[in-house]
């Protein structure tokens, strides 16, 4: 069976059997039809956060497919609930770039599934329509103030920093030119388009702790400058205040459940190659004001997902994470031992082997964290016994524990021994975790800190371009930020080709975008882009929908 079919044999519980497990009351509930659910903010109880326990699901350097973080993190959660802790799943929102380019669904898989799957996929509740809005109005208001003659703040087109977005991958518009068509249709200026996961709105509903904060986090999106050189920001134009009215749903997580009946909350969706990769600070908070327990996760390898995690969202949140499960596979571990990726369902004990660096890589940056890791080993029907014994071994001379878990063919049953491993560590460890630097840094302090101690860089340099950027930097106050560096997720280096654990290499920052309202600094390395192409055969291809509404060829 397919995951869509799975998830379409599932029996959906009502919202409130499922906000039952978590003691709200059903009037704080805000339907979205009979499966879908708005939590509201004051359900957040501080107190209750700071006794919840928090558990991290990371990953390896994937493959293009990725090493199922997230069917991992809901397997774990259906585990935990089967041994008895009270637990909720807490997960980002989908992007329609890779539902419709690569992956085709980002819901989970098998039988360790969040569902309505098909809604959560296609547009679900319209949080990423409202991002787009509201990142699409500044841009309207910008180039309107541009063409005005009234009320001119005087902008300079030739410093504007802000594009604008859809949830689309689509090369085309990286680079466009606007304002064409004589002088009543605008001034023409080079801009282009981003990814809607990609847009510091998206940034800010992550990191925002609620309707006020995000506002004002709004009001201080840098746009670029007068022609006199002043900088200018989302609250000179008076924006701050209609776009955060566009905001005022999305910022309120979402109640789903999983294929077993237990509670997921999934909110937000900015990518960890690009962005921060990690869901909502306020749907963190919400899952852990209302179980004991939340596994959650983060986007893509352990150097750019966790690593964000640690060092922005749980520094701004005063969140401490007791645990973290990195994901491995024997597809992986293969392709960082050199296999090509149309080789990778043939058995090979010695690929697997010698892709065991990579992994070493991530327990090492983990450790740095101060956290304890457990490696939970994503079960293939084709992995061979051999190639299993192969990580379990390793693990084990690294003194590492690997669990085998098999949740993507039996859910829950399948995650039983990762559970209770989690669940023994968790409640063993309360101690605060580590950032990798001090705020106080300078700006290239903190990137070469996670270049070096994270990637294994040997040292990092500026182009021409960057060097302006730490200037301008200088110059607007914001150097305390901390980074959020923009990677490929390919390789612990900013090169692709660079697989396995390459060490002392040279990272590139290529230039550094400012992202004052989500409040960190983002350096853009090697050839990363914020706006993806789709592949020469695109997921959207194998999907289609009967007379009947049924949605098929999602996976």
């Amino acid at each position: 069976m397919t995951d869509l079919d799975i998830a379409a044999a599932a029996e959906l519980r009502p919202i409130q059997q499922i906000s039952d497990k978590l003691n709200i009351n059903p009037a704080n509930l805000e339907l979205f039809g009979k499966f879908k659910s708005k939590l509201p903010l004051s359900l957040i109880n501080e107190e209750r956060v700071k006794q919840s326990k928090l558990i991290l699901v990371t990953a390896i350097s994937p493959t293009p497919a990725g090493e199922g973080k997230t069917t991992t993190s809901i397997g774990l959660c259906e585990g935990l609930n089967r041994i008895g802790k009270n637990t909720t799943v807490v997960l980002r929102e989908p992007s329609l770039g890779p539902v419709f380019g690569m992956k085709g669904g980002a819901t989970g898989g098998g039988y360790s599934q969040v569902i309505p799957m098909e809604d959560i996929n296609l547009h679900f509740t319209g949080d990423f329509s409202a991002i787009e809005r509201a990142h699409n109005l500044l841009a309207a208001l910008i180039d309107n103030n541009i063409q005005s003659k009234k009320r001119s703040l005087g902008i300079d087109p030739r410093t504007v920093v802000w594009k604008r977005v859809m949830d689309m991958n689509d090369r085309s518009l990286r680079n466009i030119i606007v304002g064409l068509g004589g002088v009543g249709m605008g001034t023409p200026r080079e801009t282009g388009f981003d990814i809607t996961a990609a847009s510091e709105i998206m940034a800010i509903l992550c990191m925002s702790k609620g309707l006020q904060d995000l506002k004002e986090r709004i009001g201080r999106i840098f746009i670029g400058y007068t022609m006199d050189k002043k900088p200018i920001y989302a609250t000179d134009l008076n924006a701050h205040g209609a776009m955060a009215a566009l905001m005022k749903d999305a910022i309120k997580p979402n109640l789903v459940q999983t294929l077993e009946g237990n509670p997921a909350i999934i909110h937000g969706g900015p990518f960890a190659n690009i962005a921060q990769g990690t869901n909502s600070i306020i749907a963190t908070k919400m899952g852990m004001s209302l179980s004991d327990f939340v596994v959650t996760e983060a986007g893509f390898g352990a150097d750019l997902g966790a690593e964000k995690f640690f060092d922005i969202k749980c520094r701004t949140a005063g969140l401490n994470p007791n645990a973290v499960v990195i994901v491995a596979t024997v597809r992986a571990l293969k392709y960082h031992g050199g296999v090509l990726v149309k080789e990778l369902n043939e058995a090979n004990a010695e690929a697997v082997k010698r892709g065991i660096v990579n992994l070493e890589k991530h327990l090492e940056n983990v450790a740095q964290f101060g956290v304890p890791a457990v490696v939970a080993i994503n079960q293939f029907s084709l992995d061979t016994e051999e190639e299993l014994r192969v990580i379990s071994e390793s693990c084990e001379k690294l003194g590492v524990k690997a669990v085998l878990s098999n949740h993507w063919g039996k859910g829950g049953e399948g995650a039983d021994e990762l559970a209770k491993h989690i669940a023994a560590i968790v409640e063993g460890n309360s101690r605060p975790f580590q950032p990798i630097y001090d705020l106080n840094l300078s700006v290239e302090g903190k990137i070469e800190a996670v270049a070096k101690k994270i990637y294994g860089a040997g040292e990092v340099e500026y182009t021409s371009k960057a060097k302006k950027d730490l200037q301008r930097i200088s110059d607007l106050g914001l150097s305390g930020l901390p980074v959020c560096i923009a990677k490929t997720q390919k390789s612990l280096s900013d090169n692709p080709a660079l697989i396995g654990r390459p060490e002392g290499f040279t990272i590139t920052v290529r230039e550094i975008e400012i992202a004052a309202g989500a409040g960190f600094l983002v350096p853009i390395t090697g050839d990363m882009m914020r706006m993806p192409g789709l592949p020469a055969t695109p997921a959207s291809e194998n999907i289609d929908i009967d007379a009947n509404g049924n949605i098929t060829g999602l996976f």
